[in-house]
């Protein structure tokens, strides 16, 4: 397949943790689901092995030589352009991955192309993400499975700081109602964060949170681990 790139990628939302701190997302990514459980409920949920992928919003590449290990090909789209750079170099060498500079709205990718997606803090949690949601519609394949993860502010710890972090975005109950609506389901999972170091957390946190929040979070919590509950919403095509 070709790589697709698109000027700027118009239309899409800014994710200033990862387009802003690469090197520091990079240690976040890491830390995450130390013990595979969130990767056990989408293999459970939407196993790849074999089958076409699509990961959206793939960011630096980070997923996709796992997803490349099984499946039989696998595409990134990601919106920024220097992102879209650093992912091709990181699978340069895997023969069955394509990344697209592209945005959700205006996938480059054919209709009934893909068995499996996967949108990790790609769709904003729910409402907005109709346009991406009527794209999926056109380039999933019939039996396909989408699967997008978000946080879940109504649990963990991280969950409680999320909501102090981002009161506009909409409370979880207004979120299940948006996916139920659409018809997707909803798996919650109880992962974790584990970092190496004290200076990882504290570093991650500020990325993600404004300078008041993240000082009040790190003043409160001691150590290198945080309880972290996100919820796996899937649909079948």
């Amino acid at each position: 397949m070709s790589r697709v790139d698109l000027p700027g990628a118009t239309g899409a939302i800014p994710s200033p943790n990862i387009w802003n701190h690469t090197a520091t997302y990079e240690i976040e990514n890491r830390a995450l689901d130390p013990h595979g459980r969130l990767w056990a409920a989408m293999s459970e949920t939407g196993p790849w092995a074999g089958r076409d992928v699509l990961d959206l919003g793939c960011g630096t590449g980070f997923y996709l030589p796992r997803f490349a290990e099984e499946a039989r090909t696998v595409t990134g789209v990601e919106p920024h352009p220097d992102l879209v750079t650093l992912a091709r170099r990181r699978t340069k060498r895997l023969s069955n991955v394509t990344v697209h500079n592209g945005i959700a709205q205006r996938l480059p990718l054919p209709p009934a192309s893909v068995d499996v997606m996967h949108a990790r803090w790609a769709y904003f949690f729910g409402p907005g993400s109709e346009p991406g949601l009527g794209e999926l519609d056109r380039v999933m394949r019939r039996g396909g499975v989408a699967m997008v993860i978000d946080n879940d502010g109504s649990r963990s710890s991280f969950g409680a700081w999320f909501r102090r972090g981002y009161p506009k975005v909409p409370p979880p109950e207004e979120q299940e109602r948006f996916w139920s609506r659409h018809g997707w389901t909803r798996v919650p999972v109880d992962m974790d964060w584990s970092f190496g170091s004290r200076a990882d957390l504290e570093a991650v946190v500020r990325i993600e949170f404004d300078a008041a929040t993240a000082a009040a979070i790190l003043e409160e919590h001691q150590g290198t681990y945080v309880d972290y509950a996100v919820n796996l919403w899937w649909k079948r095509f």
